[in-house]
């Protein structure tokens, strides 16, 4: 799987997305620009010492990122006010999971762009604004896993 970070803004969600993709043997894509610099204390602490089991890949923008998709690259944008909720699509194991800045999103240019490929994490509460960004990494990325069967899995 690839979990994609468009212009993440705190350290220890991309930290702890980070040492997801290490445990998952999936691919990390960060794309900027970063609300903090990769040297950060906090990205460190929250990623520990697994940052160097991640496959992970900087890039400085989004176009720049899109350009080097592959053909068949099938994304997924997992963001608030989705037509259909992540448990009703069948993932692939090649397939890129998109998330935005905690504080604003996606931007809404690129949901309308990619509008089939539009998902939610339904939220019962309508006093809550959001759910942690590195909390929806790890409920989507383990539903498409689950999907696949856990394939890989060490006991």
């Amino acid at each position: 799987m690839n979990i994609v970070l468009l212009e993440p803004e705190i350290p220890p969600n991309t930290g702890n997305v980070a040492r997801l993709c290490a445990a998952t043997k999936s691919t990390l894509h960060l794309i900027e620009p970063f609300g903090f610099k990769l040297d950060d204390t906090q990205l460190k602490r929250a990623g520990m010492d697994y940052w160097q089991q991640v496959v992970w890949h900087r890039w400085k923008s989004w176009s720049a990122f899109a350009e080097k998709l592959p053909a068949n690259a099938r994304l997924w944008f997992v963001e608030s006010s989705g037509p259909k909720t992540y448990s009703e699509v069948k993932f692939s194991t090649d397939d890129y999971l998109v998330f935005g800045r905690e504080t604003a999103g996606l931007p809404k240019q690129l949901l309308e762009e990619y509008r089939d490929s539009w998902l939610r994490i339904p939220m019962f509460n309508p006093e809550s604004r959001s759910l942690n960004l590195s909390n929806c990494v790890a409920m989507v990325l383990f539903e498409a896993l689950r999907q696949q069967g856990f394939a890989g899995e060490i006991f």
